[in-house]
């Protein structure tokens, strides 16, 4: 079938340009890592004003309005699906403070940008301020990974655009609400009382069917594949019966339905939530797409462009750094970081979604400024965008708020292994934090100093308490099978499946008893279990990281590494678990590579090293126990009594009282130590099978 671009698409295929290039502006956002919402806005303003391929007008008529209202609805109601109440209570103070002071603040400050600097009227300004509350948790996300901010900021930053979304649409149905009222030229108290009808009534039609919603979701009345159909479908409905009974009510009738399920503490709450990243990234597109191919440049030239840059630069220069500073008077960010969260606001395309609706609104009212709402949630959108894409990293950079080109790990499980591949992976500057649900799991991490969590990573306290944004990939490697393997399905969606590693599963006798291939996440090259690299520890292999060089390249470590097993690479910050040798291993000068060293090695180092030679063999027993209990069931800290659990206390206290005790094992003046290399001609003359120990103890003190 031939698209005829002069006499305009047919609906079919105007909803199929829609999707394709929405989505399509999505996924090369995330393959190139750039903002989604400017590869939106660059596709629509491509297929409409630019090219005319797709004009929604001409090619879908009437039904743009209803169905951007409709889109904006759901999009509300996921805003609401966010919005925790215990988590905002339990929300760092900071965060806090951005919300119950710097939500109202940013409303009356952005409303005085809007009158004196872009013109509005203060009915258009009022409705506009509020929903410029909102910084765009979509858009904030990936310039926070980009920029690789200290946890502190970053974590408020994200914070503050999760939970100011739904609130800042909220603010501005109700603004809306306020203004359509008193349009009605009626008294003051009639239109008190028409305000508190309208905002009432959809506040009671939301209640009653979130709660509906909730009762039969808990007492199990709807089945498990039907939950998320039925609340899509429920959405549409409230919102066409509430704006039916009420007129402009249905959009808070949805916010307040999904805030009475977002705060229900249903079990199946998470795979609610999963409704985000399908139904939404697809309506916020579509959206985004229709909005701006719709955009007419008549439309853009009445822009007063004069007005419309002292509006941006009073909102990004004054409105939002005093609602950030004065909001933080007294909290315990420091001044730089105030003053890094305070210069960063980038808004998304929640505000373009939801201002084009609301601009549409206030036109039919008789607000003919409301117009100029769209284009300029446009400007400002993509102002704010591209401003804080360029200048977020070298402003922090500046203010010493950065975290540096370092890589993160989360590793799941506080065994022997994980510890001694902590160690090694910090070597390799790599920021490491383990986690498991049994504190006695995580004595010898934190006898290490390595950074640990207590607690389930999948539970609530983990949201509040783990800056899951300064880690890049998780290894699952607990001594449960299908934990871990839980562990990889569940934040797949988040970090992405090729950030998520997990060690084999048990291999089961029965097939009844293995779990599906398809869960979980990539195991590491040679398939092995907890319990099989533990066995390893026993035998006497040790962790070592290698540093690649000009004059030691990979195949002169594989030379006198006979029979190493490389488990991780780390290169340019970036860090991948090895699962094919022959490809993951990069031969390139500054390379890392983490990697188990056989015991005829190790045994080695540690004759040159008497020092090491007790707690090693330690280690050897302690690591034994370890495997026969992850093969019992019984979890690997079952060692805490007896003979072998006095060993580990003592093992721990060994590596707290001798600082040069680095690694599992302990720290070797070797090739393996992270040493330079590119001073030594000679490849060979590095290993330390070829050096005197006396030469080595010379090398040990000048570094």
């Amino acid at each position: 079938m031939e698209m005829d671009v002069t006499g305009g698409l047919s609906p079919i295929q105007a909803f199929a340009v829609v999707g394709i290039a929405g989505v399509g502006a999505q996924w090369l956002a995330w393959r190139f890592r750039l903002p989604a919402i400017v590869l939106m806005l660059a596709a629509g303003l491509l297929l409409g004003p630019v090219t005319g391929i797709f004009v929604p007008a001409r090619d879908i008529g009437d039904l743009i309005k209803p169905m951007i209202a409709l889109a904006v609805a759901v999009i509300l109601f996921e805003g609401g699906l966010t919005l925790s109440l215990k988590k905002l209570a339990d929300a760092r103070p900071g965060v806090r403070r951005l919300v119950y002071i710097g939500a109202p603040l940013g409303w009356i400050l952005s409303s005085l940008a809007l009158v004196f600097g872009a013109g509005l009227g203060w009915e258009s300004a009022i409705v506009f301020g509020g929903v410029m509350i909102v910084t765009g948790p979509t858009v904030i996300a990936p310039l926070l990974r980009q920029a690789r901010l200290t946890s502190r900021p970053a974590q408020v930053l994200q914070w503050e655009g999760i939970v100011n979304d739904p609130i800042g649409a909220l603010v501005g149905v109700i603004a809306l609400e306020i203004v359509l009222v008193y349009r009605t030229g009626v008294t003051a108290g009639e239109a008190i009382g028409q305000l508190v009808l309208g905002v009432g009534f959809a506040a009671l039609i939301g209640a009653v069917a979130g709660y509906m919603l909730v009762q039969a979701f808990r007492r199990g009345w709807v089945p498990e594949y039907m939950k998320v159909p039925l609340l899509f479908v429920a959405v549409l409905a409230i919102f066409a019966v509430s704006d039916t009974l009420l007129q402009e009510s249905g959009l808070l009738a949805v916010t307040v339905m999904g805030l009475v399920v977002a705060n229900a503490d249903l079990p199946s709450y998470h795979e609610l939530h999963r409704f985000k990243e399908h139904a939404t990234i697809l309506l916020v597109s579509g959206v985004f797409i229709l909005l701006a191919a719709g955009v007419e440049f008549d439309t853009l030239a009445q822009l007063n462009w004069l007005r419309a840059g002292i509006f941006v630069a009073l909102v990004v220069l004054v409105a939002r750094p005093l609602t950030v500073l004065i909001s933080l008077i007294g909290s315990n960010l420091t001044l730089p970081e105030r003053f890094l969260i305070a210069l960063t606001g980038p808004r998304g395309v929640v505000l373009v979604a939801v201002s084009g609706i609301f601009g549409e609104n206030l036109v039919s009212a008789g607000i003919d400024d409301g117009a100029q709402i769209a284009p300029l949630a446009f400007v400002l959108v993509l102002v704010t965008v591209v401003l804080h894409g360029f200048t977020l990293a070298p402003l922090a950079r500046r203010l010493g708020l950065t975290s540096g080109e370092k890589p993160g790990l989360m590793i799941v499980g506080g065994s022997l292994f994980a510890t001694g591949l902590a160690k090694a992976l910090e070597k390799a500057e790599v920021n490491v934090l383990i986690t498991d649900t049994n504190r006695d799991h995580l004595r010898t991490a934190r006898a290490q100093n390595i950074p640990t969590f207590y607690g389930d990573i999948l539970g609530e306290a983990a949201e509040s308490n783990v800056e899951f944004i300064t880690y890049s990939g998780i290894l699952s490697a607990s001594d449960n099978d299908a934990y871990n393997t839980l562990v990889a399905t569940d934040l797949a969606p988040e970090f992405g499946r090729e950030a998520i590693w997990q060690l084999a599963r048990h291999k089961e006798d029965r097939a009844r008893h293995a779990l599906p291939s398809q869960l979980g996440g990539q195991t590491i090259d040679g398939n092995r279990t907890l319990a099989e690299y533990l066995e390893l520890l026993a035998e006497g292999w040790i962790f070592r990281t290698t540093r690649l060089t000009e004059e030691y390249r990979l195949d002169d470590w594989r030379a006198v590494r006979e029979g190493a097993i490389p488990l991780a690479v780390v290169q340019d910050g970036k860090l991948w678990f090895v699962t094919d040798p022959d490809s993951d291993v990069v031969d390139k000068a500054g390379v890392r590579i983490v990697s188990l060293l056989p015991p005829d090695i190790a045994d080695q180092i540690a004759r040159e090293n008497e020092a090491q030679a007790k707690p090693q063999e330690k280690a050897r027993r302690i690591a034994r126990d370890e495997a026969e209990a992850v093969k019992r069931g019984q979890g690997n800290g079952s060692v805490k009594g007896g003979e072998s659990g006095q060993e580990a206390e003592e093992l721990r206290e060994d590596m707290q009282d001798d600082s040069e005790l680095i690694e599992t094992q302990g720290k070797v003046a070797d090739p393996d130590s992270d040493e330079d290399h590119s001073s030594q001609p000679d490849p060979d003359a590095a290993l330390e099978d070829e050096e005197r120990p006396k030469d080595r103890k010379d090398r040990d003190s000048q570094d």
